[in-house]
């Protein structure tokens, strides 16, 4: 961080239609909100100086999180209160920050730092009972593996690490609700929609997903899966 620059964090949401964004259209419309909200930014250096913001992992178009969050560089301090204000008036509602607070720049980056994500799958259809999903999911991951196809790439997931803990299945209005906790690396994350799709192929349920939710996003460290970035 050069002297002078302030590092904040902001916790947002992406959810009802802009939902539908894709990760570089989020951070187009984010990067407007901060010039909206009248923020002294920081820039970067080089030919095509940009307005110094980072973010955490990208949720695939589609997805909604409920608890995502970017860094932005300041050159000069506000108040916490006031940053937030300033946020949410220019921010579009479905987008619009929860939290700010300020962290030394020293903490490791978003990107790097959130390596566990917990989402919630929402499942209906005649077969949707809680019993006939969860049987079809404990019938996945007794494979010990997932094997996805994307385009003309496959990727091979290892569902003892990629599902740091056992998944649990709930009665939700017209279906169920699988909530399952996903550790991401540099292998790639599992998308958890996927290995909810593949569970109710495999058991033929006539079932299907509705909708997926990344409800929260941690920072893993010495075995302790639970520490919020914010």
């Amino acid at each position: 961080m050069a002297s002078g620059e302030y590092r904040l964090r902001v916790r947002y949401g992406k959810v009802g239609r802009l939902r539908w964004l894709s990760h570089l259209e989020v951070v187009r419309a984010l990067e407007r909100a901060t010039r909206r909200a009248g923020l002294k930014y920081a820039v970067t250096q080089g030919f095509s100086p940009h307005i110094k913001i980072a973010f955490g992992p990208a949720l695939p178009v589609g997805t909604a999180g409920e608890n995502e969050y970017y860094d932005v560089w300041l050159t000069r301090y506000t108040g916490i209160d006031e940053v937030f204000k300033r946020l949410v008036d220019a921010t579009a509602e479905d987008l619009a920050p929860t939290a700010v607070g300020y962290v030394p720049e020293r903490e490791v980056s978003l990107a790097a730092g959130i390596t566990v994500a917990v989402y919630h799958v929402e499942v209906e259809g005649r077969d949707s009972e809680v019993g006939k999903v969860q049987s079809a999911l404990a019938g996945i991951v007794e494979l010990g593996t997932l094997t996805v196809q994307h385009r003309d790439k496959q990727k091979v997931f290892d569902l003892t690490r990629s599902l740091p803990e056992e998944m649990r299945v709930k009665e939700a209005e017209g279906g169920c609700t699988v909530e399952l906790t996903v550790r991401m690396g540099p292998e790639g994350s599992l998308r958890p929609e996927l290995l909810v799709r593949a569970a109710l192929s495999s058991a033929s349920l006539d079932a299907s997903v509705r909708s997926t939710t990344r409800v929260e996003t941690y920072f893993e460290s010495e075995g302790e899966l639970h520490t919020r970035p914010l």
